[in-house]
């Protein structure tokens, strides 16, 4: 098993829960994997890689895989990396197994729909005397799991438990870094992907780099703002969780937000697109409406992810949202 004496429980047989079993094995780490999907079980466990989330990537035999929930309750912290649409189920399902000492790292990223809540506070309402930390990008899982050079935040209050985490998890090619901001690390995981679909919009239209490259500016405002509004910190959206995450979002085909808007730009519905992507997430969908009626709660103005959130959930044709905001008065860049 591993070098050091960390044992690390992950939940969520998708492409970032692999990445990070890979990733805690690869530093030393005796990792178990769980995961009700059976079909990722029986890929992992025949082939040694998980064929339906993450092809080509080697899971290493020393990775136990479960289906088990109480069997990743046993170490030292639990990284849950599920949607978040899934997280208040699953830490119900945990609240009866694990111990009220162990941290819980939360992988996912997402505004919980009805209550607006965010992860670590959906989390902390069930789990009240587990510390909770972030791990937030920006991260593709498959680079990550392939030993390319990427750096994560890792957002925590507790120096000694960041401590843990890190070694825990990082490596020459997987850097982490500390943040004390869970809001603000949150608030930037979670909006960049309503802003790529605007990114991809622009570019299924062919509306040209200087629309992207305002798009991006513009919606770091947005994030920078609604962060905080909810109380993290401006300079964290200068890091790797805001600016970091938002660029490479923004900027890679590979990012499903944005080749989810480039097809919406290029005349798809959405609709569509989903039935195409099967079980592949794309969290800004989801987030869209989320963050706009959080928004609105505290007061915020987001004219970018108002109009994605228009477009997914009002049927608002996309010509017509670009027509709006092209339209809007000239400002002072600092609103």
């Amino acid at each position: 098993m591993g070098s050091n004496s960390y044992r690390v429980g992950v939940l969520g047989g998708g492409a970032w829960g692999t990445a990070l079993s890979i990733l805690a094995n690869r530093a030393g780490s005796t990792v178990i994997f769980n995961t009700r999907n059976t079909n990722v079980i029986q890929s992992i466990v025949e082939r040694r890689t998980n064929d339906i989330y993450l092809p080509s990537v080697f899971v290493d035999p020393n990775i136990v895989v479960t289906e088990k929930m109480s069997d990743i309750c046993a170490g030292d912290f639990v990284i849950l990396a599920v949607p978040s649409h899934t997280l208040r189920s699953v830490c119900i399902g945990l609240s009866d197994n694990l111990p009220k000492d162990i941290p819980v790292v939360l992988a996912g990223k997402g505004i919980e729909r009805g209550s607006l809540m965010l992860m670590s506070e959906v989390a902390k309402s069930i789990l009240p005397h587990n510390p909770i930390a972030i791990i937030s990008g920006p991260n593709f899982a498959d680079e990550a799991a392939r030993g390319l050079p990427t750096a994560t935040t890792i957002a925590c209050t507790d120096k000694s438990l960041w401590d843990m985490f890190a070694y825990a998890i990082g490596g020459r090619y997987f850097r982490p870094y500390m943040s004390e901001d869970i809001i603000g690390t949150q608030i930037g995981g979670t909006v960049k992907n309503v802003i790529a679909i605007a990114c991809g919009i622009a570019i299924g239209r062919n509306m040209g780099e200087n629309a992207r490259a305002a798009i991006i500016t513009r919606g770091f405002a947005e994030i920078a703002r609604l962060a905080v509004a909810k109380g993290g910190k401006y300079e964290t959206l200068m890091g790797l969780s805001g600016l970091g995450d938002l660029v490479l979002t923004c900027a890679s085909p590979k990012s499903r937000n944005m080749s989810f808007g480039i097809a919406l730009g290029q005349g798809k519905s959405k609709e569509e697109i989903l039935m195409g992507r099967g079980r592949s997430a794309t969290e800004g969908v989801t987030a869209a409406e989320s963050v706009i009626k959080l928004a609105r709660k505290l007061g915020i103005q987001m004219p970018i992810c108002d109009a994605i959130n228009r477009i997914l959930y009002e049927n608002v044709a996309v010509d017509r949202l670009i027509e709006e905001l092209l339209e809007r008065p000239f400002t002072s860049e600092n609103i």
